[in-house]
């Protein structure tokens, strides 16, 4: 497996490492909305690599290595030795839809020999819970699952996704990874502190929140955020996201990230589900524990490559824009923080998301997570 990195600026263009990149057969890339939205930057990508399959999102911002940036567009060029790969796309038009157009996805990529499965998803118009929930339902649990929802940094206007197509809203792409040579590492960690008391969901449906303890729950939000903060929703939200558990299971955490508010009804809608019955506590971040979560993904994902994790590979860091948006200048934190875990041969690129894919660290299974740092570690055997 070789890897290219790609980079664009509007001053410099397009700059690539590396000679043989054109013959990659597969190439990542994110960017903002405004970069990506009049679909040029793919057409340049195209002419490129012209053999490769080529799939990339908008973004909360960009990574690239060590770096973090919002006026480049990152992007890595991958050829393989012995895996193959596939690419499946389809609509989504709205929430309702999601479960539909996962299952759709993986009865696409379903065949012998899928190693495991790389998703971009529109991150405004999905349920994630619902597509990560289609998928594995076509393709079964072993299947490692893996990538996150296109961001807008903190608008919430209008996220893109392009998968061998000029970007474009309401859409969901996979890649499916085949053979015996390939090597997927994942691992997903947050770093966020529990605070205030914990209260269950009461009335709520899909992944809109109606009521906590039987109290409309933007009320109990709009309290505990202040006045001025509260007017800043949905996305002063992102500092403050929820932890969901399900009392059966009081070890499993999922964290949920606001989309949009409904005023008039009193209602959240979150990125994935938020069940009746679980119990909700409101979260904030604290700087040294969640470059420590990027830590502890990166690490976890490195030890899933087993004998490969020292090949020459790429790691893929999807974090959520809620971590961006409260770390500020010290974002580079958990970047830096990831990279040292992964090692000097493991180049990285990446982007803040509304949400992230990875299988759960203690249950295994894969689901939608928010305010994470998920990092995919790919490579091949010998």
């Amino acid at each position: 497996m070789h890897t290219h990195q790609v980079c664009w600026s509007a001053a410099r263009g397009w700059r690539v490492a590396g000679t043989d990149a054109g013959s990659a057969d597969l190439v990542l890339y994110f960017g903002t909305r405004e970069a990506l939205a009049c679909g040029t930057r793919f057409r340049e990508l195209r002419a490129m690599f012209p053999k490769a399959r080529i799939v990339g999102c908008s973004t909360g911002g960009q990574i690239s290595n060590d770096d973090v940036s919002d006026d480049e567009i990152c992007a890595a060029a991958l050829r393989f030795k012995a895996t193959g790969l596939k690419l499946a796309c389809e609509p989504a038009p709205g929430p309702e839809h999601s479960r539909r157009c996962g299952t759709a996805l993986g009865n696409v990529l379903k065949a012998d020999g899928l190693a495991g499965i790389f998703v971009l998803s529109d991150g405004l118009s999905v349920n994630g819970s619902e597509l990560v929930a289609g998928i594995v339902e076509a393709v079964g649990p072993r299947v490692p699952l893996t990538g996150g929802l296109a961001g807008d940094g903190a608008a919430f206007e209008r996220t893109l996704v392009g998968a061998d197509c000029e970007p474009a809203s309401g859409s969901v792409a996979a890649i499916g990874f085949y053979g015996s040579a390939i090597r997927i590492g994942h691992g997903s960690a947050g770093g966020w502190d529990e605070f205030g008391p914990r209260r269950r969901i009461t009335r709520s449906r899909g992944n809109v929140l109606f009521e906590l303890d039987g109290e409309p729950a933007l009320d109990l939000y709009e309290r505990y955020l202040g006045e001025d903060e509260a007017k800043g929703l949905p996305g002063t939200g992102l500092l403050f996201p929820l932890l969901i558990r399900d009392p059966r299971q009081p070890d499993h955490d999922v964290v949920r990230t606001i989309l949009a508010i409904d005023r008039e009804k009193r209602s959240m809608t979150f990125a994935g589900d938020v069940p009746e019955g679980w119990v909700a506590q409101l979260m904030r971040g604290n700087f040294d524990r969640l470059a420590a979560g990027a830590a502890e993904a990166a690490r976890q994902a490195r030890s899933g490559l087993g004998e490969t994790a020292d090949r020459e590979g790429l790691a893929v860091l999807v974090s959520c824009i809620g971590r961006r948006l409260l770390m500020g200048q010290r974002t580079m934190d958990e970047v830096e923080a990831a990279g040292l875990e992964l090692g000097a041969r493991m180049p990285r690129i990446g982007f803040y998301s509304y949400g992230e894919i990875s299988p759960h660290a203690a249950s295994g299974v894969c689901e939608l997570h928010n305010q994470t740092m998920t990092v995919t570690a790919i490579t091949e055997a010998a």
